[in-house]
């Protein structure tokens, strides 16, 4: 499947949750065809994405579990349908954390087969916002399947649900 349930108007609701400054280094984990990235750059903020298998070259290829960027590097992380996928959440909260500064910005939306928020809390940082979008994804999951698009990706199996955090690293 490409892309993310609500794409564009998801992503813009998301930063206006996120309340980011103007001009804010943005890094998308799991960036993919780089959508979210090009409406970021369009917003004014500084973005760039990070992919295992990048769909554009304005995506850098690499594991985003393991960033080529030094430890607070960013005002924000966007990431929308990757880090359940990527099969480490927490490692993707960790590395989420550690690339940026203090204060910064998680800006998370994912299936999640275990819950996210307690894990995104452990990880350390603050709930700022939590909303349970398991409607949405369910409906975007169904047309996608309608369509003949897949998954190309090893998920667990059994109930989901998607949800959408905004969170603050803790300092």
């Amino acid at each position: 499947m490409n892309g993310h349930p609500g794409g564009a108007e998801h992503t813009r609701h998301m930063l206006e949750l996120a309340d980011l400054p103007a001009g804010a280094g943005v890094l998308d984990m799991g960036a993919g065809a780089g959508e979210a990235v090009a409406l970021l750059n369009s917003l004014g903020c500084r973005a760039e994405g990070i992919d295992l298998r990048p769909r554009t070259d304005r995506i850098r290829e690499g594991d985003f579990l393991s960033a080529p960027y030094p430890d607070e590097s960013f005002d924000a992380v966007l990431s929308q349908c990757a880090f359940f996928v990527s099969g480490d959440p927490e490692g993707a909260l960790r590395e989420a954390r550690r690339l940026l500064k203090p204060g910064g910005k998680l800006m998370l939306s994912d299936v999640e087969f275990a819950p996210l928020r307690p894990m995104t809390e452990e990880a350390g940082f603050r709930i700022l916002f939590d909303e349970d979008l398991s409607a949405a994804w369910k409906e975007y999951y169904i047309e996608a399947l309608w369509r003949g698009e897949t998954c190309d990706c090893e998920l667990p199996k059994g109930k989901c649900g998607y949800r959408l955090l905004i969170a603050e690293k803790e300092k």
